[in-house]
């Protein structure tokens, strides 16, 4: 026979498992902010600020956020603009924060055949590796990164595809894109976070950097409850503060690879 569970217990267990799930928020954010270790710098800081974990899913921008507005995550940290302030304005977002930025960088064969290295814009660059022939390997997945280079193939007047030999889509991460640049001795754009990060340099290097067009800027954002009554508001807003607040800016900054520090923190 089986026995009632007495509604005091009922009672506590309900309890239990709201308060565990208070103490956890689920953040979509970029590949970037994962693979380039910032994540395992920063987070166990708010962790043991607040008590709140943070379940981080990396992916690219746009699969991110299509993770947010699906309310499966309480919070956002991506890297393309017009699709944050998008996201905010249908309604999803309760408000972006800018939090941080770095740059991209274009990287190639360290004897750089295409003569990126002497352009003197980042349009020219992407000019000079189309007419050369040599293989650009593009991210192909509707990340930040991804969105940053299609927006330079435009100002560049061209809009390459994949059935063009030597523009090669990878669909797939910064880290499985760079070692497919490595190996085919391609071109590629990356964020100099990941790129700094990346053990498998062999002899590419950056060939092209510096132009005002590269800046790459961070937002966070907690996702709305009035369109997900589920998510963890009251977590996400406190990682939202947290980070854009002295203790998670000054986390930010502290992070160093090889003595270099790879995000700048920039929270108004």
């Amino acid at each position: 026979m089986v026995k009632a569970v007495p509604a005091a217990a009922l009672a506590a267990l309900f309890f239990f498992v709201q308060t565990a799930l208070a103490d956890q928020i689920t953040l979509s954010s970029t590949t970037s902010t994962e693979n380039s270790g910032l994540f395992g710098f920063i987070l166990p800081k708010f962790t043991a600020a607040t008590g709140t974990e943070v379940r981080v899913i990396a992916v690219g921008t746009g699969q991110a956020i299509r993770i947010a507005r699906n309310g499966d995550a309480d919070a956002l940290l991506v890297h393309h603009r017009p699709s944050e302030e998008a996201f905010v304005a249908d309604g999803f977002g309760v408000e972006r924060r800018i939090v941080m930025y770095n740059d991209f960088v274009v990287l190639g064969p360290g004897d750089d055949p295409a003569a990126a290295r002497g352009a003197e814009s980042v349009v020219e660059a992407f000019r000079a590796i189309a007419g050369s022939g040599i293989p650009f390997a593009s991210r192909g997945d509707d990340s930040g990164t991804h969105k940053a280079e299609k927006g330079i193939w435009s100002a560049a007047g061209l809009s390459p595809e994949a059935r063009d030999n030597w523009y090669r889509e990878m669909g797939a991460g910064m880290g499985a894109t760079l070692n497919a640049a490595v190996a085919m001795g391609a071109y590629t754009l990356s964020d100099r976070a990941t790129w700094l990060s990346f053990a498998n340099k062999q002899s590419h290097e950056i060939v092209f950097q510096g132009d005002p067009a590269l800046f790459n800027q961070y937002a966070v954002i907690a996702v709305n409850p009035v369109k997900h009554p589920h998510v963890n508001i009251r977590g996400a807003q406190a990682f939202v503060d947290w980070l854009t607040g002295p203790n998670g800016q000054a986390a930010i900054a502290e992070y160093r690879r090889d003595g270099e520090q790879l995000f700048f923190p920039n929270a108004e």
